[in-house]
């Protein structure tokens, strides 16, 4: 099956069992406002028409009224309302919590190309393979403005920002190919910013990671990076320099200074990095150089993923 069509299709083929239950509340919805719109101006316009200036017709003032029709009018619409607003915030609330587990895949937009970056090491531009009936998780970062990844036939977007991950998560259940765009406008070249979302069976999307092979994967990318950037040389083995331990640290509550406490995930990592004057370590003094335009964002990804990698998510807190 291609689910590749012209990149204006209104309506493309649902892809995913979410993208399809989001069809019918769409639909449904739609129904609705027609059935309570529609007789409306079908009123209008049989009384513009029979009680128009200078047709002769009966203008006395009927002084009836029916209380009943006047209140279904106003609680029916209502609480048909509020079904609607209830299914919506469920399938919301679906989307918005990431599943356990999933397959990760991180994504950079720029303009004018999306980069993904695979687990295993594996790198695409503006093409992404993904394997059906699994729940793959995005994690997103812009380099430069705000772009937004939408994937049609998947029936979702999520806004991709600077400096700042978000996240999306999605299970396609049918085998093909599909339209992925930036809907956000993010410059000059904004229209040719897409690409294509493969979703292959399971088997075959192993063959592709195989054939599309890397030296190393991710985290052991980042390994390599944390020995060239220079911050094994603190965090790591006998140094002089006093400098918390990263080895488990993704997860942990991090005491600050000023008595707050921080859970080191993927936004703590990247920005005390880049920003280590901020959100000061208690009990360290502040001795790391800034790495802002030093590290691409390629490589935090890497260097994040080393660092998650080092040990299990705990509920301790860091000395």
């Amino acid at each position: 099956m291609n689910g590749i069509g012209h990149a204006l299709d209104i309506w493309p083929a649902a892809a995913s069992a979410s993208a399809v239950e989001a069809d019918h509340l769409i639909l449904s919805f739609t129904v609705l406002t027609l059935f309570l719109t529609v007789p409306i101006f079908i009123a209008f316009t049989w009384f513009a028409i029979v009680y128009r200036k200078g047709v002769k017709a009966d203008r006395r003032h009927s002084e009836t009224r029916s209380s009943a029709i006047e209140m279904t009018w106003m609680i029916g619409p209502f609480i048909l309302t509020l079904f609607f607003f209830a299914w919506g915030a469920q399938l919301f609330m679906h989307h918005k919590t990431l599943p356990a587990g999933g397959l990760q895949i991180d994504a950079i937009g720029r303009q004018w190309m999306w980069k993904f970056q695979h687990p295993g090491g594996q790198s695409e531009i503006n093409d992404l393979h993904v394997p059906v009936g699994e729940n793959v998780v995005m994690h997103m970062i812009s380099q430069d403005v705000i772009h937004a990844f939408y994937l049609p036939a998947l029936r979702i977007q999520m806004d991709v920002l600077p400096d700042r991950y978000t996240n999306l998560w999605f299970k396609a259940d049918k085998v093909g190919s599909y339209h992925l765009f930036c809907s956000e406008y993010c410059g000059t070249d904004h229209s040719v910013m897409g690409g294509t979302i493969t979703v292959m069976e399971p088997a075959a999307y192993q063959q592709w990671l195989a054939a599309s092979g890397s030296d190393m994967s991710l985290a052991s990318a980042g390994e390599a990076l944390f020995g060239s950037y220079g911050c094994s040389g603190c965090h790591q083995g006998q140094s002089t320099v006093r400098a918390p331990s990263l080895a488990g640290l993704y997860g942990k509550p991090v005491p600050m200074e000023d008595g707050r406490t921080v859970v080191a995930d993927d936004s703590y990592i990247r920005d005390k990095i880049l920003n280590p004057n901020d959100n000061l370590i208690a009990g360290y003094k502040q001795v790391m150089p800034s790495f802002k335009g030093v590290i691409a964002e390629d490589d935090l990804l890497r260097l994040v993923a080393y660092i998650k990698s080092t040990g299990v998510k705990t509920t301790g807190s860091l000395q």
